[in-house]
């Protein structure tokens, strides 16, 4: 986990505009780091490798 720096982060089309509960990830060079959106400036950030975040979006796009 890293503290929260100056990334660009986006959060997903799929939130409401109302700031409910949601994730949001910023897009690095080896790594995407996730955090609570509601949280932002406290929220602990976990990183993923490449491969792995593209296997759990494609878990999750297959409602597996």
């Amino acid at each position: 986990m890293t503290k929260n720096s100056a990334r660009t982060w986006v959060k997903s089309s799929y939130s409401g505009g109302d700031n409910g509960s949601c994730v949001e990830i910023a897009f690095g060079e080896q790594v995407i780091p996730v955090r609570d959106s509601k949280r932002a400036d406290e929220s602990p950030v976990v990183e993923f490798g490449r491969e792995a975040f593209a296997a759990f979006l494609g878990s999750v796009t297959t409602d597996r």
